[in-house]
C-alpha cells in the first residue's frame, strides 16, 4: 500500500483542507499519515487516518520554525513512506530535503500566497528568509497545487510553472441534527452575524465589531482565533455595545456546523491591502454556502467571481463601520433578496462539493507514484 505522510504547522484540529486531502487518499486506499504539532490547550483528534502531534519547546516565532522543522526532518527521515505531501512553505524544506535523500516524490499544496501574508508585510528580513527558501525550491517541484485560479495565476509569473487548482469546496454531508441556539447560547428573538475563521489582522473583524452598535435586533457572533484575537478581545470589553457581541475562540467543524446553520448572514470582509487576502477564496465562503448562508464580503477578486456567478449576497464598498451596519442591516431586512439568494444558494450547494474534485486530485498522486 502506497504511503503518504502529511505535513502542516498546525495542530491539525481545525484544517478542513488537509482532513478533505487525507480522507480522500484514505478512501482511494493510501495509507495516511498526518503530522502536525501539539499544544497544550490543543482538543484531541479523532480521524480515520493515522496522526502525529509533535510537543515543541518554542510555539512561536523564528524558534517555534526552526524547532519543528529540524523535529519534522529527523521524524521523516526515520519514518517510511512512498510520497510526501508538504502543506504550505513552513513546512516545504524539511519535506524537500528528505525527499531527495530517500529519492521520493513530493508533492506540495500552497493554500495562500504565503510571502503576500499580511503578518510578514512590516518584517521584511523574514520575508526575505521565506522567499529565499522558496526560490529554492519551487522551481525544481513538479506537483504542485493550489486554493484558486488566482494564486495559480501568481505562482506561474513568479516561476511559471502550472500549478493544479483544487478549491476548498465541503465534503457533502448528510443531515446534521442541528442544536437549538438555547443550547449553543444564543438569542431566539435576534439574527445572527456570523464571523468564522481566523482572527487575524486587516480580517475586517475590528470594523464589524464597531458596526453592530448601529444594527437593531442582532448579535455578531465570531467564531476562530489568531494574532488579532487578544486585541478584539479588548476592544469587545471596552465598546458600549459588548452585549452584542460573541467571541467563540476555535471550535472543530463538528460543532461550528451548529452556529453556521442558525446565522442569517456570513461575514468575508478581509482587506485587500496585502496580495495574500486580495487574491485569496476561504474555507469559509464555501462553508457558508454549504449551510446556505447569504454572504457579506468585500470585493476581493475570487469572492467577486463566487458571488457573481450565483448571486448569493452583497458586497461592502469600504470599512467604514456605519457602511457595514447599513449593508448588515438591508440583508436582514430585503425579503425578496433573501428568496433569490436562498434558492442560488442550494443549486450553488450542489455545485460546489469537494467530490467534485477528487479525480484531479487523485491523478495529482498517480502522476507522483509513476515519477
Amino acid at each position: 500500500m502506497t504511503k503518504v505522510i502529511a505535513t502542516v504547522t498546525n495542530d491539525l484540529s481545525t484544517d478542513q483542507r488537509v482532513h478533505k486531502v487525507c480522507s480522500t487518499l484514505l478512501k482511494a486506499k493510501y495509507e495516511v499519515l498526518l503530522v502536525g504539532r501539539q499544544f497544550k490547550e490543543s482538543p484531541g483528534v479523532s480521524r480515520s487516518y493515522k496522526t502525529k502531534r509533535m510537543r515543541l519547546l518554542f510555539n512561536r516565532g523564528a524558534l517555534f520554525y526552526a524547532n519543528y522543522n529540524v523535529r519534522l526532518f529527523w521524524f521523516l527521515l526515520f519514518n517510511r513512506c512512498d510520497i510526501l505531501l508538504a502543506n504550505d512553505l513552513d513546512t516545504l524544506l524539511p519535506c524537500y530535503l528528505i525527499s531527495k535523500i530517500k529519492g521520493i516524490p513530493l508533492i506540495y499544496d500552497t493554500h495562500e500566497y504565503f510571502c503576500g501574508m499580511p503578518e510578514l508585510a512590516d518584517r521584511p528580513f523574514v520575508r526575505s528568509l521565506w522567499r529565499s527558501i522558496e526560490r529554492f525550491i519551487f522551481p525544481k517541484l513538479d506537483l504542485v497545487m493550489t486554493v484558486n485560479d488566482s494564486v495559480a495565476r501568481l505562482y506561474k509569473s513568479d516561476y511559471g510553472k502550472d500549478l493544479l487548482v483544487i478549491k476548498n469546496f465541503p465534503l457533502t454531508t448528510g443531515h446534521t441534527q442541528i442544536k437549538p441556539r438555547k443550547e449553543l447560547g444564543l438569542p431566539d428573538d435576534k439574527s445572527i452575524i456570523l464571523y468564522q475563521g481566523a482572527v487575524n489582522v486587516n480580517r475586517g473583524l475590528e470594523e464589524a465589531v464597531k458596526a453592530m452598535q448601529w444594527v437593531e435586533d442582532a448579535i455578531l457572533v465570531i467564531v476562530g482565533g489568531g494574532n488579532a484575537m487578544q486585541n478584539l478581545q479588548k476592544m469587545v470589553h471596552e465598546v458600549s455595545h459588548t452585549d452584542k457581541i460573541v467571541l467563540k475562540g476555535w471550535l472543530p467543524f463538528n460543532e461550528l456546523i451548529h452556529y453556521t446553520r442558525h446565522a442569517d448572514v456570513g461575514l468575508a470582509i478581509e482587506k485587500d491591502n496585502n496580495l495574500n487576502y486580495k487574491y485569496s477564496l476561504s474555507n469559509k465562503i464555501f462553508d457558508y454556502i454549504h449551510s446556505e448562508l447569504p454572504l457579506l464580503s468585500s470585493r476581493l477578486i475570487e469572492n467577486e467571481l463566487v458571488l457573481a456567478q450565483w448571486d448569493i449576497g452583497e458586497f461592502i464598498d469600504n470599512h467604514d463601520p456605519q457602511h457595514i451596519a447599513g449593508k448588515i442591516t438591508a440583508m436582514l431586512n430585503d425579503e425578496l433578496k433573501r428568496e433569490t439568494w436562498a434558492k442560488n444558494l442550494k443549486e450553488a450547494r450542489r455545485s460546489c462539493t469537494w467530490e467534485r474534485q477528487e479525480s484531479a486530485l487523485l491523478e495529482l498522486y498517480i502522476k507522483a507514484k509513476e515519477a
